[in-house]
């Protein structure tokens, strides 16, 4: 969980005068679209064009919070042999040529069929730093967070704008007992994909600001960001964003492995260039 906390670390020096980029970015990709290998190059090239953290999506039959990109991503994924083992191995390789923090991203019936200790054991091997698992309550990852903690890897947890004070009081009892390297605050209800109105993404932002304060943690925005002037806003107090759905349709768009690099390189810098 290190690397995470070292490049927020120096995001947030930034945010003091060191430098002009001071708001991290999160990346997501859905591991196996277009392909195996395509995910490698792509995920590379992410963090070749500013991302600071890679969040490797494992591809799901019933992506119940991802919207229709994310959801399409995940089919073509699964078709093309995607899977827990594949998103393993793309991280593996990954790893293997860059120094960017990832992020195992995905729901929990994989781990559970698979068996978290294995899970863990083998995610470790791969190089993740930490894991988030949209459909695993906060209550009931203990389990988890052990074995990732003696792993050196923490477990991600989510908050939204309909969450109680006693959710958020209860990750900061969990942040002073295991790794919790950021929040993830869900700007909006509902699936990921769509546009975020200005004013909705400027109180998530308010809103992440508010929930690291009393976590402790840094807290990043994510869901509604679909281009730099929305990354903008997400990130003026919180301590960055996470962005999936508009790189995903970037992918989906691309015409052929050098298409979309080319794509995802793009908006990636734009996105770099407005943080």
């Amino acid at each position: 969980m290190g690397r995470i906390d070292d490049v927020l670390a120096r995001r947030a020096l930034g945010q003091a005068g060191d430098g002009p980029h001071t708001k991290a970015l999160v990346a997501y990709l859905c591991c196996g679209d277009p392909d195996e290998a395509g995910s490698v190059d792509l995920a590379v090239a992410c963090a070749e064009a500013g991302a600071d953290v890679l969040e490797l999506g494992m591809p799901f039959s019933d992506p119940t919070a991802d919207g229709p990109a994310i959801a399409r991503a995940s089919q073509r994924a699964l078709k093309s042999g995607g899977g827990l083992d594949a998103t393993l191995r793309v991280a593996r390789a990954v790893r293997a040529r860059c120094a960017a923090p990832i992020v195992l991203f995905g729901y929990y019936n994989p781990l559970f069929v698979r068996g978290e200790e294995t899970v863990v054991s083998l995610a470790a091997e791969a190089g993740v730093d930490a894991f988030l698992v949209v459909d695993l309550p906060l209550d009931e990852s203990q389990s988890l967070r052990t074995r990732a903690a003696a792993r050196g890897m923490g477990v991600i947890p989510l908050v939204a704008p309909t969450s109680r004070p006693e959710r958020i009081a209860l990750i900061a009892e969990v942040a002073l007992r295991f790794p919790i390297p950021f929040v993830y605050y869900v700007s909006m209800m509902g699936v990921t994909g769509g546009a975020g109105a200005t004013d909705v993404l400027a109180e998530a932002s308010r809103q992440a600001a508010h929930v690291a304060k009393l976590t402790s943690r840094p807290t990043v925005v994510g869901f509604g960001i679909d281009s730099a002037a929305a990354a903008k806003v997400a990130a003026a107090e919180a301590a960055g964003v996470v962005v999936g759905s508009a790189i995903v349709r970037r992918i989906e768009e691309g015409t052929s492995p050098e298409a979309r690099i080319d794509a995802v390189r793009t908006i990636v810098s734009e996105l770099r260039e407005a943080l």
